[in-house]
């Protein structure tokens, strides 16, 4: 559907909620005057020995942006990786890539996420209530979690029969951005049924600058960065049936993203190619298409005060990058279907998960579970990175939690894991007859033309967490949690060989490498009075084999590849702590400071380890009355210079935002607006964890941003 249906289906879906006349007074009662506080962690980390933090839908929206990393990114300890201004991954502490689980419906998401320009392929607009779980999470999802879990959820279904839904606008000065949303829901006796359709399109963004860098050239930029446009769309459907103590739920959802590459930084240098044409909109080689297609079930099931939970789903990644052929060697011609798509991957994940909460005598409570997880991959394209291979993973765990009295928890359980990867072989005809022509040796050449062996590896792991969670007094709780957890290598540490255009370096993997191990130590306190909310949460961490990208200092045989980059393994040491703190006056006024440091260190070379987020604090400002709110906020982001080899330093910034929001009624509908107004003074900065900012481009400038909410 084109974007531009949607405000018209916006109207036709509101017509009858603006016509109806209320029939009964008690639904009218004003609720927009209460207050939604961060209290609503306190008895959620009180069920939990884990670090959790847990937002809702209020939250969500406050500090919407149309890319939910982003809006997650005002939670200290979380940072996005963003590629450009259409898409992100989340960061956690330090930590990304397959170190991050998303989870959804009760399964693990899965897609490319071990590349550093792969976003979260997630509709925006449809998350109502997000927890965040920081540090090792081995013991409950299983691999790829070992740096925390992001996981998506659903506010409750409504009580009350009858047609249900909302609205949604968006709009973006800095790339042009208008979005849209609709949600329908339909509750019947025990029978819930809704639907979302979301749709975003964006132009080329504004930056700061008129030249960046790459690859030691500069390349002129007339305003706006050429060919990072984008459109996506979303598509969600969702049914829930109850009855008695049985329970079921069916999902299925597809997302569908677009999104042009800078061609300034794709492939070789053409200043040609960077030419204002006039038109900010259109997408041009080269460029990124994904389609991530999802359907799960979760059936769930009480008998005798036992929870059966089972969840089981499918999904299928397909990631397709293209650019103009060309090709490293003389010899290579373009093929004869789809002579432009560079690369290629299908990813197909079929998901189980088996859940038995059991209740034990006085105070315990045991949870024991079981999941599998198998992945079949495909590649294509003309330019090779990664083979096509297998993935099975398998766990069991035990958990058991005890509560002797409501201000005490104690938590700890086990989990074992196998798991087994195959990866197929592929000889690069090519790069034989290349080398041939270049006058290397025999058995050089023997050694080359092989990028990728067959590989057939297995995993055995086991994790586990202890943790307690106590609250001496009414405003005050203290949680304490040591785990152990794991990760299996992914198919780009183990087999990848050749140019990674998003990274801009010749990586390969080593099939040799054993898994990621490490030790956690979380602490966290949190105080609540009226109108004062304080948290701290320090925490440690220490891995054997931490798998990185080593620069190698030798030349890559492959025409316009550079350096070697290896996977390798090393000894890590992570440290670090979130800080917040809030004030709330009767006078309508409140003020709230957040902040957070990552120190991460690569044990082996004594230096810093990639990616590691600089530190970050954020003053907020704010007056409330009514049903009206503004807000300042000041953004300070230090330098990072505590970086790997190859590297850069990136330096801090300060930046200001502004926002105001106001609700009220017309009829049953309680219309909400909010208009926000990032980098107000048009800074010029850098992001150190940008996808861009390797060839020095700075984050976009002054943004003003408006959204619209209707729910009815």
């Amino acid at each position: 559907m084109h974007i531009r249906i949607i405000p018209v289906v916006c109207m036709l879906c509101l017509m009858p909620a603006l016509s109806a006349q209320p029939q009964d007074s008690l639904k009218r009662v004003d609720l927009e005057e209460v207050v939604v506080s961060d209290a609503y962690r306190l008895p959620v980390t009180l069920r939990s020995t884990l670090l959790a933090e847990v937002v809702g839908k209020e939250w969500l929206t406050s500090h919407f942006t149309g890319n939910l990393v982003q809006t997650l990114q005002h939670i200290p300890g979380v940072h996005a990786m963003n590629i450009g201004s259409g898409f992100s991954k989340p960061m956690i502490r330090g930590m990304g890539f397959n170190r991050i689980a998303v989870v959804e419906n009760g399964i693990k998401q899965e897609g490319q996420q071990w590349g550093a320009d792969h976003g979260l392929e997630t509709d925006a607009f449809n998350a109502e209530r997000v927890t965040v779980i920081k540090g090792p999470s081995s013991l409950l999802y299983g691999s790829d979690a070992m740096g925390g879990v992001i996981e998506l959820g659903r506010v409750p279904t409504p009580v009350e029969p009858g047609l249900s839904g909302e609205a949604a606008l968006l709009g973006k000065t800095v790339n042009g951005t208008a979005g849209a949303s609709v949600m329908l829901g339909w509750k019947q006796g025990r029978w819930y049924l809704r639907g979302r359709l979301s749709a975003q399109s964006y132009g080329d963004y504004r930056v700061p600058t008129d030249t960046v860098v790459y690859l030691t050239r500069p390349m002129p930029v007339y305003g706006r960065l050429k060919n990072t446009a984008g459109r996506e769309t979303n598509a969600n459907l969702f049914a829930e049936y109850r009855y008695r103590r049985y329970f079921s739920s069916y999902a299925w959802s597809n997302s569908s993203q677009k999104a042009g590459f800078f061609p300034g930084a794709h492939g070789i240098p053409d200043l040609s190619r960077l030419e204002d044409d006039g038109n900010h909109r259109n997408i041009e080689l080269p460029y990124s298409r994904v389609n991530h297609m999802k359907v799960s079930t979760r059936q769930q099931y009480i008998r005798e005060r036992t929870t059966w939970i089972w969840d089981a789903g499918f999904q299928r990644n397909d990631r397709e990058e293209w650019s103009a052929f060309h090709t490293h060697y003389g010899t290579q011609s373009p093929p004869e279907r789809d002579p432009d798509k560079e690369l290629a991957f299908t990813l197909d994940t079929y998901s189980s998960a088996l859940k038995m909460k059991i209740p034990g005598e006085g105070k315990w409570e045991h949870t024991t579970g079981w999941d599998l997880q198998v992945q079949y991959n495909r590649v294509g394209g003309y330019s090779f990175l990664l083979p096509a291979y297998r993935r099975l993973t398998t766990g069991w765990l035990w958990l058991t939690t005890w509560r002797p009295v409501s201000t005490l928890t104690v938590s700890g359980g086990l989990r074992y894991d196998r798991g087994r990867i195959r990866v197929k072989s592929y000889e690069d005809p090519y790069l034989k007859e290349y080398l041939t022509e270049m006058g290397y040796s025999d058995t050089e050449i023997d050694a080359y033309r092989w990028r990728s062996y067959e590989t057939d590896r297995s995993f055995g792991e086991l994790s586990g967490s202890l943790g307690v969670v106590w609250k001496p007094a009414r405003a005050h709780q203290i949680s304490l949690n040591l785990g152990r957890s794991f990760r299996l290598p992914g198919a780009h540490e183990l087999a990848s060989n050749g140019v990674h255009h998003g990274t801009f370096r010749h990586e390969q993997g080593d099939p040799a490498l054993d898994s990621e191990q490490g030790w956690q130590l979380d602490l966290a306190y949190s105080y609540q009075r009226k109108g004062v909310i304080l948290s701290l949460s320090p925490f440690a961490s220490w891995y054997r084999n931490y798998i990185y990208l080593r620069p190698s200092g030798e030349w890559s045989v492959l025409p316009h590849a550079g350096q070697v980059y290896y996977y390798t393994g090393a000894r890590a040491f992570f440290t670090g702590a979130e800080i917040s703190a809030e004030f709330r006056f009767s006078c309508g006024w409140d003020y709230r400071v957040a902040g957070e440091y990552v120190y991460a260190c690569n044990r082996n070379e004594h230096i810093a380890l990639p990616f590691s987020p600089p530190a970050t604090l954020r003053q907020t400002l704010g007056w409330q009355r009514e049903r009206v709110r503004v807000y300042l906020e000041m953004e300070n982001i230090s330098q990072q210079n505590r970086t790997d080899r190859n590297e850069e330093e990136t330096a801090g910034a300060t930046l200001f935002h502004m926002g105001a929001s106001a609700w009220f009624r017309i009829g049953t509908v309680r219309p909400e607006v909010r208009l926000t107004a990032q980098n107000l003074f048009d800074r010029r900065y850098y992001n150190h964890l940008s996808f861009y900012q390797k060839v020095e481009i700075p984050e976009p400038g002054r943004n003003f941003q408006f959204v619209l909410r209707l729910p009815f």
